[in-house]
């Protein structure tokens, strides 16, 4: 079950062709793709792209760089959003110190109430981290009874390791097809039942497709470099990442 458990389906650049784009994914072999919600905007058109088809699931939070927007009704908003079933996570929720599009400190407040929110509605976190390693494994462990993924890993060991530790997941996106990838060492740390792949689309787009629109097909060559890295059958690989999907978002995966 090859699932791409990161994707903004909603953004701008898929609203031409995006039933290709499906139809593409489908022909690919995917099973499910899980559309990113990252604000309020993109939770309403990741629902309806749930509400249109079974193998795709929604996500509703606030990315750090539009934590500034944090209200009160934007966080009861929030808690209504993870009430509702078609809605298999919290956020894109994160930190991100490299650009800094919201103050530092409103961001680590804005990711402890979201974490706190996905605690109460027993659903897992889905993180972004970006030179942030300390202050998100520090969010992280505030809040243990969450269960995070930690999506487009490229962050360092010491997170990696804290993340494991507590039972998180991490995935990896087509960075890990780049020239310039590194990390090959923490693909390989991770283990099989921790592990996810996704696609991020429509960014980061793996080799042979670098420079262009990424999109959900393109995550079996995600998929194909992480298996080769671990040494492993890419099948293998595609039927464990599936597997640990639906154990992480739940049952809608692969329904």
């Amino acid at each position: 079950m090859l699932v791409d458990s990161h994707c903004h389906l909603g953004a701008d650049q898929f609203d031409a062709d995006v039933g290709q784009v499906l139809e593409r994914a489908w022909a690919a072999g995917v099973a499910h793709v899980v559309v990113i919600g990252e604000s309020p905007e993109a939770a309403s058109r990741a629902l309806a792209f749930a509400d249109r088809d079974p193998r795709l699931s929604a996500t509703a939070g606030l990315h750090p760089h539009e934590a500034s927007r944090w209200t009160p009704e934007l966080e009861a908003w929030l808690a209504g959003a993870l009430a509702d079933p078609r809605v298999v996570a919290a956020g894109e929720m994160g930190l991100d110190y490299h650009y800094d599009h919201a103050p530092r400190a409103r961001q680590r407040e804005v990711l402890e109430s979201q974490l706190q929110l996905a605690a109460a509605a027993g659903k897992p976190a889905v993180i972004h981290a970006r030179d942030a390693d300390d202050d998100v494994a520090a969010a992280l462990r505030n809040h243990p009874r969450v269960v995070a993924v930690l999506h487009s890993f490229s962050s360092g060991p010491g997170l990696l390791r804290q993340a494991l530790d507590a039972g998180h997941y991490i995935s990896f996106s087509g960075m890990v097809t780049f020239r310039n990838w590194s990390q090959d060492d923490a693909i390989r740390a991770v283990p099989p039942d921790r592990l996810l792949v996704e696609t991020d689309a429509p960014y980061l787009a793996p080799v042979p497709f670098r420079g262009k629109r990424n999109e959900p097909a393109f995550v079996r060559q995600t998929a194909e470099r992480v298996a080769a890295v671990r040494r492993e059958p890419a099948e293998a690989l595609i039927a464990g990442t599936g597997a640990n999907a639906r154990a992480v978002f739940g049952p809608r995966i692969g329904a």
